[in-house]
């Protein structure tokens, strides 16, 4: 009985395993109502492939790459030891190009950048920017061969999965890895592996691109994790171990919105009388406040417009929040009212530009706690309440005609020294009357943890338009919470004085709307996972959408 039993089980395994091999291949109605064949939809996948190419031709997206070299380290896993940055605008017409966004480096960073070359890697931000990107040319059943995996959900997308290799050798690099397809219209939605070596001996990273449904029917690159914990350079003498995110958006941005509206317009009868009582006429006071609200709205506007600058949402009304109990308890009242909104950039900074609160995407998404934020805010709302205003030679539109990849060269709202310790100051005063002012060990432990690893990541911590939080070795802002705040253990698992990357916002790469991600971080078991202001691999929460809008959440891990 007992042999019997076991030749049972021999012969249910088998068949199991016949069931795992055949599984693609006599795929349910259900599950494939196409009905097509394994080939049927693997050229189905090459064709929406080709069509993605001709798509991504005809946009421009902001792309940004941030990289963090690491060091092992026993307690903590690894810590970054330097950073690099890029952001530029991406055109795919003619392969992958990329236009910078940021200053060209002077002669002589150029000459210590050449003589760094000969002994270390060079992070090339095109070849970053690739890898959003299988194989422009030659993705097809006749170079490479396909093995069907198995059917997998991403988020709420169910996905058949292919492992890729390429057929023979090659001159040029070939990917190497696996691959997801939605299995409605085998869209490609993630990639993971590397490409092979090319006949120049030039060595690929691994990484893992993900693509979101932004709009009906059109699934567009929006995030790549690279890494690497033992990539050979200089000779193969040398291992390189470096983490790495690029993040693309602003797909939708200057593609007619405002000549749709425009078209829109209908033009009344000459007999409609304007029903609104008269207006008075404004008096100097009055006159300056506009003039210096044009400056502001005009200067937003042309951040907006280079994708830069999220659209207006709830995440601002948050921030509004914090910044009206700062303004309640402290009995302020600032004519026009403050508002508050997010740049869409990695880069901790903060600024005003008049009577607009300003923070980075990056600041946001480290920020441990609200009253973490209110310390933020509070320096920024000390320049409004001082008076410290926004230079008004933006109240002429002229000056703000120029090309988005020269935003940053153009548009300048740093403080000098003096206004900066003025708005510590006040700042400070405003904190100490605020509801958060039981909680203001937090924000210097914040500040505290930020001085750590300020040296290692300056590229972080460069400003675009702001002034700088920390430089060098030294936090610039609030220093004075730092005294009150307890010691730091960065190896203490109970003790979260900053965030990854990545862990407070989504950004919808269509049209730059920012949400809060819902899901709550779960507590570290280790030292090692909680990553202070270290980037993180993302895994996307998929979702087909049926109009323009994405509601795609990223969840860090």
């Amino acid at each position: 009985m007992k042999r019997r039993f076991f030749s049972m089980l021999a012969v249910a395994a088998a068949l199991s395993a016949v069931t795992v091999l055949t599984e693609f291949a006599q795929t349910p109605a259900e599950t494939n109502p196409s009905g097509l064949r394994t080939d049927q939809v693997i050229d189905r996948m090459v064709q929406r492939e080709r069509e993605l190419l001709r798509s991504l031709s005809t946009y421009t997206p902001l792309v940004e790459t941030y990289i963090q070299n690491m060091q092992p380290d026993r307690e903590l896993g690894a810590v970054p030891v330097s950073d690099r940055y890029f952001l530029a605008k991406l055109d795919l017409k003619n392969g992958v190009r990329d236009n910078s966004l940021l200053p060209a480096p002077g002669f002589g960073a150029k000459t210590k950048s050449m003589l760094a070359s000969m002994f270390s890697i060079q992070f090339l931000p095109r070849g970053f920017a690739s890898m959003i990107l299988i194989d422009d040319k030659n993705f097809d059943r006749a170079n490479y061969d396909f093995t069907y995996v198995r059917r997998e959900f991403l988020g709420e997308v169910r996905c058949l999965v292919f492992d890729v290799r390429p057929k023979g050798k090659s001159e040029k690099a070939k990917f190497m890895g696996r691959i997801w397809a939605e299995d409605r219209d085998f869209n490609i939605v993630r990639i993971n592996g590397t490409y092979t070596p090319s006949s120049g001996s030039n060595n690929y990273f691994h990484f893992d691109s993900w693509r979101e449904n932004l709009t009906a029917g059109l699934w567009l690159p929006t995030y790549v994790y690279t890494e690497e914990s033992d990539f050979p350079y200089f000779m193969g003498t040398r291992k390189l171990q470096f983490k790495g995110q690029t993040r693309l958006w602003g797909y939708n941005i200057g593609h007619g919105n405002q000549q749709q509206e425009l078209t829109a317009v209908s033009v009344e009868s000459d007999r409609v009388q304007d029903s609104r009582d008269a207006v008075e006429v404004p008096t100097p006071v009055q006159s300056l406040r506009a003039w210096e609200r044009q400056a502001e709205d005009n200067t937003l506007e042309r951040i907006e417009s280079a994708g830069l600058l999220a659209p207006p949402g709830p995440v601002d009304q948050v921030m509004q929040t914090v910044l009206n109990n700062l303004e309640v308890t402290n009995n302020l009242e600032i004519e026009p009212g403050v508002r508050a909104r997010i740049l869409l950039t990695m880069p901790l900074e903060s600024f005003t530009i008049g009577h607009t609160v300003v923070l980075s995407r990056g600041l946001i998404d480290v920020l441990p706690d609200e009253a973490s934020l209110a310390t933020i805010l509070a320096h920024e709302l000390a320049h409004i309440s001082l008076g410290h205003q926004i230079d008004t030679k933006y109240s002429f539109n002229d000056r703000l005609l120029f090309e988005d990849t020269e935003t940053f060269k153009w548009l300048s709202l740093k403080r000098d020294e003096k206004e900066e310790a003025e708005a510590d100051g006040k700042a400070a005063q405003f904190m100490k009357a605020s509801p958060y002012k039981d909680k203001l060990g937090n924000a210097g432990l914040f500040l505290e943890a930020l001085a750590v690893r300020a040296p290692k990541l300056p590229n972080l911590l460069e400003p675009h338009i702001g002034n700088f939080i920390a430089h060098g070795k030294k936090v610039q802002r609030m220093t004075g919470l730092i005294a009150e705040a307890p010691a730091l253990e960065m190896k203490k698992t109970e003790q979260i004085a900053a965030l990854p990357l990545g862990s407070r916002l989504h950004l919808d790469s269509w049209d730059n709307h920012v949400e809060l991600i819902v899901t709550k971080s779960p507590t570290p078991q280790f030292a090692r996972e909680k990553i202070p202001f270290e980037v993180a691999p993302v895994f996307l929460y998929l979702k087909r959408q049926s109009g323009v809008a994405t509601t795609s959440q990223a969840v860090t891990k």
